[in-house]
């Protein structure tokens, strides 16, 4: 079984813009997604992404936290943007920033329309409890906070947050979050 080991983080400031090596344009749709994870009608979402000029289906386990079963496949472009066109019930965009730490890549995405204004930083990591560099421009890790999830910016996108889903300062003040969907 593939394992993502992954961390999530809000950013503290724009410095981490310094070390962006690459960036691309990702838009990305669910086959099967937060409505039918959360009614238990599923136990892993479905996704189709398009990153520039390739795609990728991918299923991810409906947990919360930092390890979760990860499965990804390439697909036909054509597909893709079929399926994101026709199958997904709504297609969240974002640029994707791979930025550079002390030998660490750290994915910066900033997201599109409805979720405009959000910025997270994802970190991949080889176990649960690898060392990562922690820059300064790192925030506060949300990891465990389902509403930072991409599957659920879909169905409940930041630019809909209350204020204080947008400024919960850890899990707890979030409790009513029971799983990633």
């Amino acid at each position: 079984m593939a394992t993502e080991i992954e961390r999530k983080f809000l950013l503290a400031d724009e410095r981490w813009r310094e070390a962006v090596v690459r960036s691309e344009r990702i838009a990305q749709g669910y086959l099967v997604g937060a409505r039918a994870l959360r009614e238990g009608h599923a136990r892993a979402s479905v996704r189709v992404r398009r990153a520039g000029e390739r795609a990728w289906l991918n299923i991810k386990s409906a947990t919360l936290g930092i390890e979760r079963a990860e499965f990804e496949y390439p697909l036909p472009l054509d597909d893709a943007e079929t399926m994101l066109a026709s199958l997904c019930d709504g297609v969240l965009e974002k640029v994707r920033h791979h930025v550079e730490v002390d030998g660490t890549l750290f994915e910066v995405d900033e997201f599109l329309g409805d979720n405009a204004g959000l910025v997270v930083a994802e970190v991949e990591l080889p176990s649960v409890d690898a060392a990562y560099p922690r820059p300064a421009w790192l925030g506060r890790e949300v990891s465990a906070l389902g509403r930072y999830y991409n599957v659920n910016l879909i169905t409940h996108p930041f630019a809909r947050w209350s204020h204080l889903e947008r400024t919960a300062a850890d899990a707890a003040d979030s409790a009513g979050e029971q799983a990633c969907c």
